[in-house]
């Protein structure tokens, strides 16, 4: 297909980007051009930090007034420079012929509004639709994005809903008004194999009906290969190489570019010694949530978030979760945190055995740093109110209060030099950071305590490929060093078998298949294994 037979319909001009920092100005997006005509799919891709998003979120003027300066450049959509629109024409634009789905859904939702009334609003802004006649527009989003029930979840409040049903709402919410161009900044980062298959067809089939425009952001190649017509290759502010996908992965020209093309995560777990002893025994765990009917509000069912699951860790080992989005896989780990209330049996400790469900909060105080966590999303765990040397530090402070403020820099440094970050972020905040770099400071901030158990979450979904290979490197050999056992939750399959010793399959709560990965991979029993091993190869050989 020849794209470029009529004029395009965005074009960025030699847009140069900067933010101001300590009285100067910082260039992080640098003589910028790019094309997108209609119809075509192009993938902007690059390492965190890139410039990736800063360009797409320039397209509608969304990055911070006070502190973001167009230095140079155009960005023309039919011709109109958006750069130089007010807020209030602008308005016409976004969410309307231009839409977005940002990275980070819990951040972009009304934690207060129902799903309905956010999505029905979109509607009511750029079409005038009552919120009665937006309803069965809003269903059909829903339920094309594979929002399961969403009859029933339409009064669901954003923190009611996993980070895969979140992240399938911002993409209904983009695409309820059937926007020209579309801007997806990492639209299935949350996303399980399985329902990125349904995304990524979706996205295509929507494109090709509207004849729509799609600039789509992402760091995973496979979904690159299988969805792009035209992929740019950004590097520190700079756009280095642009060309057909086909051609980019058959013949990168740019150093860089093959790099990015040979990361993979690969390679297998570092084997646990025989005689490791166990650290963690769960038995008939249970975490069921109430469901209340009637005028007097009687428990009339409940969703079986966890159900009757029981498995065992060594030191030094990893058990992998995986499982589609509310399959429970996020629920487990915080029930074994003792984040959530759950009942069975959790028992902890090498020598002296205790059960964590049963400790007083008094009790389990001292056994917070020994069991850390990595969550999902760096960006709402991590407080835009403190550097990033405080946020690393806070536990420090809690856990060894002995220490001076020299000993705890040194500290932080260390730690941040050893998930790749200059030493001299530990001055800045997190909203200063792209979402792969928030990320890797949040497993600073679990790693600075070294302890003996890490429930991670989604640990390297924000991360592009290279990083994630260098985090997980990282992870394997702190977990030799200091025989740490992981509980390593995701629903990337390469990032899971490349780290984990057994793995649990999740479906609907329950635990329908387990064991090593090199018989998970190779031999899966259950029929749920196969089709989430089917949806890998789909993405990956498309």
């Amino acid at each position: 297909m020849k794209f470029m037979s009529t004029p395009p319909l965005l074009q960025i001009k030699n847009l140069t980007v900067a933010f101001a920092q300590d009285g100067t100005q910082r260039k992080v997006v640098e003589g910028v051009n790019l094309d997108l005509s209609s119809g075509e799919i192009v993938a902007l891709v690059g390492e965190s930090g890139s410039g990736k998003s800063v360009t797409a979120q320039s397209i509608l003027k969304l990055l911070p007034a006070y502190s973001a300066h167009y230095q140079s450049g155009e960005i023309l959509f039919e011709q109109i420079d958006l750069l130089q629109l007010s807020e209030a024409k602008l308005g016409g634009y976004r969410g309307n012929r231009i839409s977005m789905i940002f990275q980070e859904p819990m951040t972009s939702l009304n934690p207060l509004h129902s799903i309905e009334k956010q999505l029905a609003e979109v509607l009511l802004l750029h079409k005038g639709l009552s919120r009665a006649k937006a309803r069965p527009q809003v269903l059909r989003w829903l339920e094309k994005v594979g929002i399961r029930d969403a009859q029933r979840r339409l009064s669901a409040l954003p923190h009611e809903l996993s980070g895969g049903e979140r992240q399938r709402v911002m993409i209904a919410m983009a695409l309820i008004t059937e926007p020209e161009i579309l801007i997806a900044d990492e639209p299935t980062t949350a996303l399980d194999v399985t329902v990125q298959a349904q995304i990524l067809a979706l996205l295509k089939s929507l494109q090709q009906e509207l004849n729509m425009a799609v600039l789509f952001i992402t760091h995973d190649l496979h979904v690159v290969r299988a969805l792009s017509d035209r992929v740019a290759i950004m590097r520190e502010g700079k756009l280095i190489e642009t060309g057909a996908t086909a051609d980019i992965f058959a013949n990168p020209k740019e150093g860089y570019t093959r790099e990015l093309i040979a990361s993979d995560p690969g390679g297998a777990p570092i084997p646990v010694p025989a005689r490791s002893p166990e650290i963690l025994s769960v038995s008939n765990l249970r975490t069921w949530f109430p469901v209340y009917k009637g005028v007097f509000k009687r428990v009339a069912d409940h969703v079986k978030a966890v159900d009757d699951i029981s498995f065992t860790l060594r030191e030094g080992e990893t058990v992998g979760v995986v499982g589609e989005s509310g399959s429970g896989k996020t629920t487990l780990g915080r029930s074994l945190l003792r984040l959530i209330e759950s009942d069975g049996e959790v028992a902890y400790g090498t020598h002296k055995r205790l059960s964590l469900l049963q400790l007083s909060a008094r009790e389990l105080k001292p056994l917070r740093r020994e069991i850390q966590v990595i969550f999902q999303d760096p960006f709402s765990s991590l407080s835009p109110r403190m550097t990033v040397a405080d946020i690393i530090a806070e536990g420090l402070k809690v856990h060894e209060p002995g220490l001076n403020k020299e000993a705890i820099e040194v500290r932080v440094i260390d730690v941040l030099t050893q998930v790749q970050l200059d030493a001299a972020a530990r001055f800045r905040y997190p909203n200063e950071f792209s979402g792969g770099q928030r990320q890797r400071i949040a497993i600073a901030r679990a790693l600075i305590l070294k302890p003996r158990l890490i429930v991670l979450d989604e640990p390297t979904s924000a991360l592009d490929r290279a990083v994630q290979k260098e985090v997980i490197t990282l992870l394997k050999r702190l977990q030799q060093e200091h025989k740490m056992a992981f509980i390593f939750i995701s629903h990337d399959l390469d990032v899971v078998k490349a780290m984990s010793h057994t793995i649990l399959v999740m479906k609907a709560g329950k635990v329908v298949e387990t064991g090593s990965a090199e018989a998970l991979f190779n031999r899966p029993q259950h029929p749920y294994t196969k089709t989430l091993l089917q949806a890998v190869r789909t993405v990956t050989s498309a």
